[in-house]
């Protein structure tokens, strides 16, 4: 052998190592398309062997329709016309099923006789994961084509309705028969009518759009919720002159959200359960010791003066535990909500923690004249805890405002401070428990809550909450 040969072996058995060892199946192939070499990787692809592969021919891999697009690719490389290509493709495993592959095609036109490589990677796995978000996308669009939706017309001065074909659906009644709009308010039970008939009243040239959630009654007695989004138009004098919207049946959405409505309370309720449990032992139990350990040590001033000094010390420490344990008691489960009702129970414990906390909170409630149910005075306070914790934490300043009042049915309770403030998107995106729990609370008794805040100018958490609580009635309209 000569020198020039034995110098280029080590190449030679380099190039085959990596060839054998590529994950992408490789094929070196004539210009007619017949294999030559294939290397592991190609064969594991199809499932063949390299035997059986040398006397296959290119397109008996593909489906019909794949082939032929591939051919007359193929066809333009042995032309000369183009030098490479890259298409992604169907292929028959030797098992007959269908595999992906991401076929890419050079010519090797430097040798005598010229060459074609083909490179293929697998590709199954990313197509499957393809065509099921494409199929769930259609899935979807098909859905809002067919969802639970009607559009309608109103013209204000004959009351007469125009419906789609949906409202047949949706309300069991005939889209092209006649009706007006007095004949479906009356498809609505009269404690949505009145709240219905209140935000039509609203609209206005400056104010056009109405979107409210309300029940109705579907012709054949059931109850279903449905949520209206319209636009009024009106003449140059101000007056209404029709209204044109949207009617979607949202019954499915409220059930799922009684759903987690229902089981958000259970969690609530064992979480108080536990506070109360957890309050009740500090108190009875723990504190209790320490103040016989206190009498205790108290005990012990016959000792000599040094000791006596040093008694003294640990007496006072133990009293402040003691207060400590007593203020974490009331924190978990305040017995003066109990015994004093919610808005003297508020107060006191506004006292209490301004104390603890060196700030000056300003308590008013003169307005309440109403009594409170003892599950909206329970949500008020727990509100106004983490209003408070988070104003004694984050605002930086020594004195924030506290108030109750009554107005409309409703309860309001405003809790005040001029301290740094913070940015409340910054703030929802992290979704703390605390801005959740507070949300989550108001949102079960039928209530609002609004917090605004901006840095170093303030914060103000306004809650208002029926005093009346609905939660019944909800349920039974699912």
């Amino acid at each position: 052998m000569s020198e020039a040969a034995r110098s280029q072996t080590p190449n030679v058995d380099l190039f085959r190592d990596v060839f054998n060892a590529s994950p992408i199946g490789i094929a070196v192939e004539t210009l007619e398309g017949q294999p030559l070499f294939v290397n592991p990787a190609f064969c594991t692809f199809l499932g063949f062997s390299e035997e059986e592969l040398r006397y296959k021919h290119c397109v008996d891999f593909s489906p019909p329709e794949d082939a032929q697009k591939d051919w007359a690719l193929f066809q333009q490389l042995k032309a000369g016309s183009i030098d490479h290509y890259q298409l992604e493709k169907r292929y028959f495993r030797k098992d007959g099923s269908l595999v992906w592959g991401r076929l890419s095609i050079s010519l090797l036109n430097s040798r005598p006789s010229p060459l074609v490589i083909a490179m293929v990677d697998d590709i199954t796995d990313k197509r499957t994961a393809e065509e099921a978000v494409h199929t769930s996308e259609e899935r979807l669009r098909l859905a809002q084509q067919a969802g639970k939706m009607f559009a309608y017309e109103w013209d204000a001065a004959t009351d007469k309705i125009v419906r789609s074909e949906g409202v047949t659906q949706i309300l069991g009644v005939d889209a092209g028969a006649h009706t007006t709009g007095q004949k479906i308010l009356a498809m609505v039970p009269p404690e949505d009518r009145t709240r219905l008939i209140a935000a039509i009243a609203q609209l206005s040239p400056q104010e056009p759009h109405l979107r409210i959630s309300y029940r109705m009654v579907r012709s054949d007695g059931s109850v279903i919720w449905v949520d209206r989004k319209s636009r009024a138009y009106f003449d140059e004098q101000g007056t209404m002159l029709r209204m044109v919207g949207m009617i979607t049946d949202i019954t499915d959405r409220k059930l799922a959200e009684a759903a987690i409505a229902d089981v958000s309370r259970k969690l609530l309720d064992a979480q108080e359960k536990e506070r109360a449990r957890i309050g009740r032992e500090l108190h009875d139990d723990i504190n209790q010791q320490l103040a016989m350990l206190a009498v205790e040590l108290e005990q012990l001033q016959g000792i000599p003066s040094e000791v006596r000094n040093r008694v003294q010390e640990l007496r006072k420490h133990v009293t402040e535990i003691s207060n400590d344990v007593q203020a974490l008691s009331h924190e978990l489960h305040s017995s003066k909500l109990e015994y004093l009702g919610a808005i003297k129970g508020m107060k006191s414990w506004c006292a209490e923690f301004g104390e603890r906390q060196g700030i000056q909170i300003e308590f008013k409630s003169a307005e309440v004249q109403t009594s409170v149910a003892p599950e909206i005075g329970l949500c008020l306070f727990r509100v106004l805890q983490e209003a408070l914790h988070n104003a004694a934490k984050h605002s930086g300043v020594k004195r924030v405002e506290v108030q109750l009042q009554e107005d409309s049915g409703e309860i309001h309770l405003f809790v005040n401070d001029l301290g740094r403030g913070f940015d409340w998107e910054t703030a929802m995106q992290g979704r703390g428990l605390g801005l959740t729990s507070m949300q989550e609370r108001v949102r079960l008794v039928n209530g609002t809550i609004e917090i605004q805040s901006k840095p170093m100018r303030g914060t103000s958490v306004h809650v208002r909450v029926p005093l009346r609580s609905e939660n019944s009635s909800q349920r039974t309209a699912g």
